[in-house]
């Protein structure tokens, strides 16, 4: 089947350097509706077996494997299958690392335990619940009737919170996460790639949260740095897929599809 072509200039010039250069090449990658496919249950996601395989097999072939995600990154690792793969997690946004084995996860700060004591008065009886990631509190709406007009609903008093403790709030798919600010995943692949100036990079993200690393990248290419910015596409029609969308370079239909790139990506390389 081939690796499928990019729709733009820059992104077929980030694949070609990729291919050409391979060693120093990094591909970077979100977690959830990326590697995993978005299931109503969270803590019931994993990551697709031929993703995993495919990553597999491209670690001794590039330069780096990094999973970027909000999730914490001993639950990545615990639900990609990654122990034993030699890549990096970095969780929490990229407050936490996991690396070796060795998981390095600052204490979070005091906003978030009292967010925590006060989310159950403000969400109420919404059907809306919490997924307490330690350093977050990431609040969805999926499994309730009517998810989006659930999400608007709480989206002021959700902000309200978060500003009163310091904390900010993460848009997502049927999810609003409260969590530290100063930490996204534009700011964790830039730390990661620290001292790669020249290499090329290859990231694919499906949802808000993904912006921060498509714009650490876009700045990355103004500095001669190639890169193909890719869109895990399953879900079509939502505003937030759609903003991600108009910026990559490569649309994939979901983790099936990110599977198919990374798996291509590696016989490619072979």
């Amino acid at each position: 089947m081939g690796i499928p072509e990019p729709s733009t200039d820059v992104g077929r010039a980030g694949l070609a350097a990729l291919l050409a250069q391979p060693r120093s090449a990094v591909v970077a990658l979100d977690f959830d509706g990326t590697l995993a496919p978005i299931v109503a249950d969270p803590a019931a996601a994993r990551a697709e077996p031929a993703a995993v395989a495919a990553l597999r097999a491209l670690l001794p072939l590039v330069g780096g494997v990094v999973v970027v995600t909000g999730r914490p990154a001993a639950v990545a690792v615990e639900y990609g299958g990654f122990e034993r793969l030699g890549l990096t997690v970095l969780g929490q946004y990229g407050a936490e690392r996991w690396e070796g084995g060795v998981l390095t996860a600052p204490e979070p700060p005091p906003g978030v335990a009292a967010v925590r004591a006060e989310l159950p008065a403000v969400l109420g009886e919404s059907g809306a619940w919490v997924e307490d990631k330690g350093r977050a509190l990431a609040v969805h709406t999926r499994r309730t009737a009517d998810p989006q007009a659930l999400l608007d609903g709480l989206r002021g008093p959700l902000t309200e919170l978060a500003d009163r403790h310091g904390l900010m709030v993460e848009p997502g798919r049927y999810v609003l996460e409260l969590r530290p600010p100063g930490v996204d995943k534009g700011g964790a692949l830039t730390e990661y790639l620290a001292g790669r100036p020249g290499a090329a990079v290859l990231y694919a993200g499906d949802d808000l949260g993904d912006l921060p690393a498509y714009a650490a990248l876009e700045r990355r290419r103004k500095d001669g740095g190639p890169a193909v910015l890719v869109c895990s596409s399953a879900v079509t029609g939502e505003r937030q897929v759609a903003e991600l969308a108009d910026r990559a370079d490569l649309l994939v239909p979901g983790p099936t599809g990110v599977a198919e790139l990374l798996t291509e990506l590696a016989a490619a390389l072979r």
